[in-house]
């Protein structure tokens, strides 16, 4: 067992502290989730102007404005001064590689096609969304990577971290046509779920080094909720597609199975951020009436996420 100095115990201390605290604060009434804010406006500046003006609670921002072209500090307190109390968090992927990114090598590959330069812990390509590769988000390496990356969010004075792809566990709990829960990883001999846990707690405490209290939103993976540490770290939990899946109705069973495991999360007082992506109007009146039965906030939007869509609870 390691031995820390009194004060180094402390100040880790404070850190989960903070994180507790912040986790339970209330519910938005409203939030937004824009990924490709040239949807909103070509010009930065009349992007800010728009997400201002858009009276969100919390909004999502992909890092960049556009991939040349970061939000600055000062574009993020004129968004945040829209709304009181208003929190604005970057989004990151934390369970795929995206070749789009800074932190990408051009000697990798690219187009799906990876070279022999390409690290053993990238994958085959997501056929879902080009550009976008599996990884072992275990491997150290990608997670230094990663944590570089939450690091230049909370210097550009973001509230917080939404976390995609926090269910990439189940690709690799996949065994042909079944699927086997809470399976072993060879490389670390503890589940894949496990070591998503453990994943997502080391991005939480790197965020809440420098901002005490940032958000940290995971965005599906309820099955984590079992791990009472998740629950503890989590500041909430965004679901797609719980209700529909664009314009079809989701089984009860897939349902069911999801909202099953919320019940952690709800008795620790943290809200559930229902993100759905219907174009009718009787499927997007469904997703509104079944979030407020389950006293989600909902965000009706586009798949693309390039919209502000429309937001309740």
């Amino acid at each position: 067992m390691k031995h820390f100095r009194q004060g180094t115990a402390i100040a880790l201390l404070g850190v989960w502290l903070a994180g507790a605290m912040v986790s339970r604060a209330a519910a938005p009434a409203s939030f937004a989730y824009v990924l490709q804010a040239e949807g909103l406006a070509k010009i930065r500046s009349l992007a800010v102007e728009r997400l201002a003006a858009c009276q969100r609670d919390w909004i999502v921002l992909d890092a960049v404005f556009s991939q040349q072209m970061p939000w600055t500090v000062e574009d993020l307190k004129t968004i945040r001064a829209g709304r009181d109390g208003r929190k604005v968090l970057a989004y990151l992927s934390i369970g795929e590689a995206e070749e789009y990114r800074p932190y990408w090598h051009k000697e990798w590959g690219t187009k799906g096609q990876l070279t022999a330069a390409a690290p053993h812990w990238l994958g085959a390509e997501n056929p879902a969304w080009k550009g976008n590769y599996q990884v072992h988000y275990w491997h150290p390496e990608w997670q230094r990577l990663m944590l570089a990356a939450v690091d230049a969010a909370m210097a550009q004075g973001f509230d917080g971290i939404y976390l995609d792809l926090v269910d990439a566990f189940e690709h690799f709990e996949a065994e042909g046509a079944r699927t086997v829960d809470d399976r072993v990883n060879p490389a670390t001999q503890q589940t894949y779920r496990r070591d998503m846990v453990d994943w997502v707690k080391r991005i939480a405490t790197q965020a809440r080094k420098t901002r005490p209290g940032a958000l940290v939103i995971p965005q599906n993976g309820a099955q984590l909720l079992v791990h009472p540490d998740f629950v503890t770290v989590v500041s909430g939990l965004g679901l797609e597609d719980t209700f529909t899946e664009g314009d079809k109705l989701q089984p009860h069973a897939h349902s069911d199975y999801v909202l099953g495991f919320l019940k952690p999360l709800r008795m620790a007082g943290k809200p559930v951020l229902a993100i759905e992506y219907p174009h009718s109007t009787p499927k997007q009146e469904l997703v509104r009436r079944r979030a407020r039965e389950e006293d989600f906030t909902w965000l009706l939007t586009d798949r693309q996420l390039k919209t502000l869509g429309e937001s309740g609870r």
